[in-house]
């Protein structure tokens, strides 16, 4: 199965349109259809239904695209892989939590990028259930996560452990004593969802079932300028919400009658990859 016929197939889902897939990969119209055929041709089915107006894909087309982002990905990873491997004296692929990442991942790897300028890091932040779906693919050498994943191949330890301040904007005056349950649901919360598991459900059954949130983020980088200058609030990792603390950005709001659960994050990586972890993240 031809990988340009692939990244064609891409194309046209995302665009449904041949003459802006052709534009975009600077080929004919004609190029376009024929590499479709082709495909369809050796697939057996349909992925594409035409009509004079549109192009819209087939529920075996859609099932398709899940096939193809992954061939895709895998092949510009494993290309990487063997051209990174002339030139550089270690080439790592990590992928990380965002939260680990601002908490506890990014200064390490600025400071190790400074006194190792020869070593690749290729980075990658994503939700914890992509991750280990991506080690246990051969797609990352290692990840952080806020599960743990036992398997043979891999080794899996516990990186650190958070807990969970409530923040708001610094200028925000309310509450410096602190807030009891009843309050904070009176307040306008935002919920970052971390997928933290045990954790996003403890949140979540502070307030009533079916609570719809103003708003609801799945990125806790992301949540951060809607703290900044109103009057919301949100759970943090702690060791991610202290840079704007001390900043005096953003606020810690201590709790009154009630505590948060402590986080524990995990460090997941191919065994053989031992010392370089070891040297690398202090584990």
């Amino acid at each position: 199965m031809d990988i340009e016929s692939i990244k064609t197939f891409m194309v046209l889902a995302h665009t449904r349109n041949y003459t802006r897939t052709a534009d975009q990969l600077f080929v004919a119209q004609s190029t376009v259809t024929n590499r479709i055929n082709e495909l369809e041709k050796e697939l057996g089915f349909l992925l594409f239904k035409r009509t004079n107006r549109s192009v819209d894909l087939t529920p075996e087309g859609e099932q398709f695209r899940i096939y193809a982002e992954k061939v895709i990905e895998l092949t510009d990873t494993s290309l990487a892989d063997i051209s990174s491997g002339r030139k550089y004296d270690h080439y790592l692929r990590i992928g990380c939590a965002d939260s680990i990442y601002e908490g506890h991942l990014a200064a390490l790897l600025l400071k190790h990028r400074k006194t190792h300028p020869k070593d690749f890091l290729r980075i990658s932040i994503g939700l914890t259930d992509h991750l280990l779906e991506q080690i246990q693919k051969d797609m990352q050498d290692v990840v952080f996560t806020y599960l743990p994943l036992r398997k043979n191949s891999l080794q899996c330890k516990q990186y650190k452990q958070d807990t969970l301040v409530l923040v708001t904007d610094i200028e925000n005056e309310k509450y410096k004593k602190g807030i009891t349950v009843e309050k904070l649901l009176e307040e306008k919360y935002l919920m970052c969802n971390f997928a933290l598991q045990d954790v996003g459900q403890y949140i979540r059954k502070l307030f009533p079932r079916y609570h719809q949130f103003e708003l609801e983020i799945d990125d806790c980088m992301k949540i951060v300028p809607y703290l900044l200058h109103q009057d919301n609030y949100t759970f943090l990792p702690k060791d991610m919400a202290e840079p704007y603390i001390k900043e005096k950005r953003l606020r810690r709001v201590p709790l009154i009658d009630f505590n948060t659960p402590v986080i524990n994050s995990y460090i997941i990586y191919k065994k053989s990859l031992e010392k370089i972890c070891s040297e690398i993240f202090r584990i």
